[in-house]
């Protein structure tokens, strides 16, 4: 069953029209008579992910786990501030 109802009915009853919904009804908010969102119940989800479902999707490359030049402390670019300078 799909039921219409104004922006503000749809404030003032939110509460109820949830319930509503929760019971699986379809309910259409419009405005000016015209159609502008509609509530329906969410699907159930398994809260498991399909094994593979990103397969060859994501890269990891043969460099991935070596040490940044920038957090290695044996690297010092020349022009870093904090590089300890001799006067």
């Amino acid at each position: 069953m799909a039921t219409t109802v104004n922006i503000h009915e749809a404030k003032t009853h939110l509460s109820r029209l949830l319930e509503r919904v929760q019971r699986g009804e379809r309910i259409t908010i419009a405005k000016a008579g015209r159609p502008i969102a509609v509530l329906v119940p969410l699907e159930a989800s398994s809260g498991r992910r399909p094994m593979g479902m990103d397969r060859g999707r994501i890269v990891i490359h043969p460099n991935f786990d070596d040490p940044l030049p920038e957090f290695d402390p044996d690297y010092a670019h020349p022009d870093d501030p904090l590089l300890k300078r001799d006067p």
